[in-house]
């Protein structure tokens, strides 16, 4: 009778995971799924042994499940030369490719997650967790005075979700699906899409302001309208997510849901691999340990780009944001080919919007809080990208369709933003200024490069 209560407590839990329509008329089985993991199969057996059977299994899962976790090791790595060299390319380097895997590590510890909390909360989660990279590394960079590092990199990570996740997300679903073109909910993106452009004046009226020289106080006025456009924009967003929660879910639930319903039987049901608190706590330790790797990379940006003869401007909003937007980058791709565009959509064009009406505003506020006079002016060069991509992205899904053809313009606009900033340099008046820090990391890159002159 133990065995049988258990039984139907774990076929209530499973039963939960999915929409009411798929329960009703569904014969109850007292056998459990057989591709769930013996986190759902054991019986209430807490001891010592069943513990440490679920935490080993949990970490073979988390780091052994995908190949590109082999690129972990280079985290501990970049600790090392850190500890033991002067080679900031190298260090800069290392904690970029580690980086990515836990990056994707965290997009795939909040869709488990999103398991026990519905689409709509995951959805947002998935953004939320998602961008938490570029978060991080804006934090480090902004205490440490970087401010044009902050702007660039929040910037470029809006960029590459827009063009780089979304283009290769309809580039790859047109090629598998080239017989017909995919269908996503137009409501959904033209939503996204007026936030953006609302993001976008946010963006613009400080640069203008600061470029015709009209600012009521030169140097104040520019920070002011900074710091309460973002409040502003911060008070949007929360309006947004209140609308999506609550007044309007069924518009953004995919609109071949109803479609696909019936195929649904004949296949096998996508099931959480771990726990709800296992999600929590690998969610804790991966944003912990993407921290301590973003202090090294934020530290190594000066040196990277003496060593490497990269541009700044070009690690910030190419290269940073490319890493930073892993997760989406493979989910998006994955939803697509799997015909589930409304997903990828969410993703790439969700993530964008996050971070132009949350991460960028809610910076501007922090750097309110420290003392930094970190504001809204992307400077022209900037603002006009932006501007000019919100703007082909916006006519590419306003039909609510999407091909391979689509995906390639997107992928070619990339290109071409990405061969601008790597030509792109900031005038000296409007760069960051080296903090101590910064000036000993740019004296070992060039003791560095000196010994290997030298040694030459």
């Amino acid at each position: 009778m133990g065995s049988f209560d258990g039984r139907a407590v774990l076929e209530f839990h499973d039963e939960s995971l999915v929409s009411p329509d798929h329960v009703i008329g569904r014969p109850i089985s007292l056998d459990p799924s057989p591709r769930r993991s013996f986190f759902y199969t054991s019986s209430d057996d807490f001891s010592c042994k069943c513990i440490l059977n679920r935490m080993l299994a949990s970490i073979k899962i988390v780091f052994l499940s995908k190949k590109l976790n082999i690129l972990i090791t280079c985290g501990p790595l970049a600790v090392l030369v850190d500890k033991f060299s002067n080679r900031h390319g190298w260090i800069f380097i290392l904690s970029l490719s580690g980086i990515i895997p836990l990056a994707e590590r965290l997009g795939w510890a909040t869709e488990q997650l999103a398991f026990f909390t519905g689409p709509t909360v995951g959805g947002l989660l998935n953004a939320t967790f998602g961008n938490a990279t570029e978060l991080i590394i804006s934090m480090y960079a902004l205490n440490r005075g970087m401010m044009r590092v902050v702007q660039q990199s929040l910037l470029g990570s809006i960029l590459s979700n827009m063009l780089l996740v979304l283009g290769c997300a309809f580039f790859a679903g047109g090629l598998v699906y080239s017989h017909k073109e995919q269908v996503f909910n137009k409501g959904t993106a033209v939503m996204n899409s007026g936030l953006l452009l609302m993001a976008v004046m946010g963006l613009l009226l400080p640069a203008v302001l600061h470029f015709t020289h009209t600012e009521l106080h030169f140097g104040k006025s520019e920070v002011a309208l900074s710091r309460f456009s973002s409040c502003v924009m911060l008070v949007a967003y929360g309006a947004y997510l209140f609308f999506q929660l609550t007044s309007e879910k069924s518009l953004y639930m995919p609109i071949a849901e109803d479609a696909n319903r019936n195929d649904s039987d004949n296949e096998e049901e996508e099931a959480p691999e771990i726990s709800m608190w296992s999600s929590i706590i690998w969610l804790s330790i991966l944003t912990a340990w993407i921290a301590l790797l973003s202090e090294y990379l934020v530290n190594t940006i000066e040196g990277a780009s003496i060593a490497l003869n990269i541009p700044v401007a070009f690690i910030s909003v190419i290269l940073l944001p490319i890493v930073g937007n892993a997760a989406e980058h493979a989910g998006a791709i994955m939803f697509a080919v799997k015909d589930k565009l409304d997903i990828s959509l969410g993703v790439a064009i969700g993530s964008s919007t996050q971070i132009a009406m949350f991460g960028i505003p809610f910076c501007v506020v922090v750097g309110w809080i420290m003392g930094r006079p970190m504001n809204l002016d992307f400077q022209l060069f900037e603002t006009a990208t932006l501007f000019m991509s919100v703007i082909v992205v916006a006519f590419m899904v306003q039909e609510g369709t999407s091909n391979y053809f689509k995906g390639l313009m997107l992928l070619l606009c990339y290109l071409i933003v990405a061969a601008s900033f790597f030509v792109h340099i900031d005038p000296e008046s409007i760069q960051d200024k080296p903090t101590e820090t910064s000036l000993q990391t740019l004296q070992k890159a060039a003791e560095a490069i000196y010994d290997d002159l030298r040694n030459v």
